[in-house]
Formats: structure tokens, C-alpha cells, sequence
């Protein structure tokens, strides 16, 4: 099969469609959900990002992005949901999503991800060449949703510069492997499902995150919350202080330059 067509959502029940979608990915409590279908249509009405994957007649994914402020050259890309994982529909999405933003003046793309969700890190870092420049403890706070099943919501922005090679790159499907130095040391470790610190003072870093956050959140949220404050306490202050994050290495963790 080929892969979707997209097209910009501006009838009614379109937008009700993508609506519905989101709140099957993340399961919304009432009134929980981010976009209500006005919003969607005010924003698609105005000119912003609003546009939906299809196979056939089914929606197989949406995207809203929403524009920075005048002359700022920058887009929020606000929402972004699949129907299944790995379907390859999250990535043309983006992709789309870059070549409009490209026509209207947009060189720069930024979000929000959580750092514990591992395919997540991956497809921003590795898939689409963004950097994750800096940590956000608890950036919108609680969210009562199936994914992060009231966690708090620690986020790592994502700045994707669309003309950055690595990112042309990316777009024609060369993946650049982040460059593991010799010397490198293990900062966080997932010890089984545990995180475990390591004290250091190399200058490349390695943060482990776990398998499947989400699961642990089902199963146990205490451990959840553990890994949390694991990562926090162990990657924000390093940032803060100047390190770079300059990748994500085997699917696995996040390699980072002090």
C-alpha cells in the first residue's frame, strides 16, 4: 500500500473526524481534550495547519500546526496523532507538514515531546533531524489522558530547522547515526525497569529511558513517577548549565555533551 494522501480539513464533518481521532490515540477525559471542533475550524479557517491523512475515505491521521508570531519565521506544531504506530502516516504528516510551512516563509518548526517515551524521542531526533534544546519540568501539568495517565508533564521542546542539512537529509530518507565518542559514560541507566544514576564527570553522556514508559504507567505508577524525577534531576540541570543534546543513540538514550 502506498502511503496516505493528505489534505487540508476545512468541511465540518471533517473536522469532527480528525476530533474523534485524537480522542481515540489519547483517550481524553471529558473535557480534557486540547481542540474542540470550533477551534479546529477557527484555526483552519484563518490559515493555520489543519490537515488529515487518508486511506481511501478513512482518516488515518491529523496534524494542526498553529503560526508564531508575525515575522517570527516560526510554527507551533501543536498536534500531530497516527491511528496505528509505525504506519509511516506520523512521518508524512510531518514531512507534508515541512514542505507547506517551506511555501508560506516558515523555517522554523517547534513542540513539545515527553523525554520518557522512547519511539517518540527517536522519530523527533533521528527521523526528522530536530534538536531537543531544552527541558520543561511539569509544562502543562497534569493531563488526564491514557497515555500519560496523570504523570506529571515534563517536555523536551523540539526546534526543527527546515533548511538544516541534517534535516534536508532526513527528507530524502539519509539518517545520520549520532556519533558515540570512546570516552562516553553512562549518566541514567535502565537497570530491568529501574532507573539507576551513575555519577560522572565525562563530558559525553548517555541517559537511558525505559522500554515502554506508558505500560509502566498502567502498571505501576509509582515506578513511573520514579523514572520521572530520574530524568529530571539527572538531564535539566545540564542543560540548564549548557550541555547539548546531540542525539538519540540506538533507540535507546540520549547521548549529551556538557
Amino acid at each position: 500500500m502506498g502511503g496516505p494522501v493528505i489534505r487540508r480539513l476545512q468541511e465540518l464533518g471533517e473536522l469532527e473526524r480528525a476530533h474523534g481521532l485524537f480522542d481515540v490515540i489519547w483517550d481524553f477525559e471529558p473535557g480534557g481534550d486540547p481542540l474542540s471542533v470550533e477551534a479546529l475550524l477557527t484555526l483552519t479557517r484563518c490559515g493555520n495547519y489543519v490537515f488529515g491523512a487518508f486511506h481511501g475515505e478513512q482518516m488515518v491521521g491529523a496534524s494542526v500546526g498553529i503560526f508564531g508570531e508575525p515575522r517570527s519565521g516560526e510554527m507551533c506544531s501543536y498536534i500531530t496523532g497516527a491511528a496505528s504506530i509505525g504506519s509511516g502516516t506520523g512521518l508524512a504528516l510531518k514531512r507534508h507538514q515541512r514542505l507547506w510551512a517551506l511555501e508560506r516563509g516558515v523555517d522554523r518548526i517547534f513542540w513539545t515531546f515527553d523525554p520518557l517515551i522512547r519511539r517518540n524521542a527517536h522519530f523527533n531526533l533521528v527521523k526528522l533531524g530536530a534538536r531537543a534544546e531544552s527541558y520543561h519540568v511539569d509544562y502543562y501539568g497534569k493531563m488526564p489522558d491514557s497515555i500519560n495517565q496523570d504523570d506529571e508533564s515534563d517536555r523536551l521542546l523540539a526546534v526543527w530547522r527546515l533548511n538544516d542539512p541534517l534535516v534536508v537529509d532526513t527528507a530524502r530518507n539519509v539518517f545520520t547515526t549520532a556519533y558515540v565518542p570512546t570516552d562516553a559514560e553512562l549518566a541514567l541507566e535502565a537497570r530491568g525497569d529501574r532507573p539507576v544514576r551513575h555519577e560522572t564527570m565525562a563530558r559525553t553522556l548517555l541517559f537511558q529511558v525505559p522500554h515502554d514508559i506508558e505500560k509502566i504507567r498502567t502498571e505501576d505508577l509509582g515506578l513511573a513517577r520514579e523514572w520521572r524525577w530520574a530524568l529530571r534531576e539527572a538531564l535539566d540541570p545540564l542543560l540548564e548549565a549548557g550541555a547539548t543534546i546531540t542525539g538519540f543513540h540506538d533507540r535507546t538514550s540520549y547521548l549529551v555533551r556538557r
